[in-house]
């Protein structure tokens, strides 16, 4: 198990957007959006399709540019915190035909320590085959990517972001397209992480696991709709601002609450 890594008591926030706009091209994206997050949790990044919730994430990593604002990890610009920031993209973004195995997509995750033009040696070989492990895939480590199922094939990015040995996390949709089991393993080691005090930030569709595993949330529809805890934010009316009313969704957010209600 790897150490706990708590922030410094009067530190900068963990990350913090300001005013950060992204449009493409002319078209808004993501307006005037301010948040920040100041602790390790989980912390679910939530709204309806097209709503900019994954614009957010890529404009924190720099893979879209900003047309105004900042991010800031630790109170400092990417560039000189990106080996403390682990991302995991969408699976519909990854080449699963590509010629690799298990092992070998783990072991990208060390390449910030080790420098892109040098061979992972057995120490990194050893933190990938953990990474693997931890997530309940160590006996799949030979096995091509594209021969993994849809959860395999997730659970595989996220050993990689394990193996990078990050403080932050990044998720984008770590739970669209993956079985139940899947879930239920990914939240585990998602909720180790931030026992461990790491700070996973992940965006996410399902009102009711929402609920049920996030310690804070914001609501995004193009603008920041509302943020804080869990309870204080997942209600009928802010959910109405951000889904424009749809039915489903409140009847998603009573599915939530009832099921909180029943967890000890």
């Amino acid at each position: 198990m790897t150490a706990s890594r708590q922030p410094d008591p009067g530190s900068a926030p963990l990350v913090e957007f300001h005013d950060v706009t992204v449009a493409y091209g002319r078209r808004p994206v993501v307006w005037n959006i301010d948040l920040t997050i100041d602790e390790a949790c989980l912390y679910g990044i939530i709204g309806p399709n097209g709503a900019g919730k994954s614009t957010l994430l890529k404009a924190a990593l720099g893979l879209v540019p900003l047309v105004g604002g900042t991010v800031r990890f630790f109170g400092l610009p990417l560039a000189e915190v990106r080996a403390r920031i682990g991302y995991v993209p969408q699976r519909e973004t990854v080449d699963w035909d590509f010629p690799v195995t298990a092992m070998d997509v783990v072991l990208m995750g060390t390449y910030g320590r080790v420098g892109w033009f040098r061979r992972p040696g057995a120490r990194e070989r050893r933190t990938a085959l953990e990474s693997l492990d931890r997530v309940g895939l160590a006996a799949v480590a030979g096995r091509q990517i594209g021969r993994l199922s849809g959860g395999q094939q997730q659970r595989v990015f996220l050993a990689r972001a394990l193996a990078q040995q990050a403080d932050i996390y990044l998720f984008d949709e770590p739970m669209a397209g993956v079985d139940v089991r899947s879930q239920q393993q990914i939240f585990a080691v998602l909720a180790e992480l931030r026992a461990e005090g790491r700070l996973v930030i992940a965006v996410h569709h399902d009102l009711r696991t929402a609920a049920e595993w996030f310690d804070r949330v914001a609501l995004v529809d193009m603008r920041l709709v509302a943020s804080g805890t869990t309870e204080a934010v997942l209600t009928p009316e802010n959910l109405r601002r951000t889904y424009s009313g749809q039915i489903e969704v409140l009847e998603e957010l009573g599915w939530a609450v009832a099921r909180r209600e029943r967890t000890p």
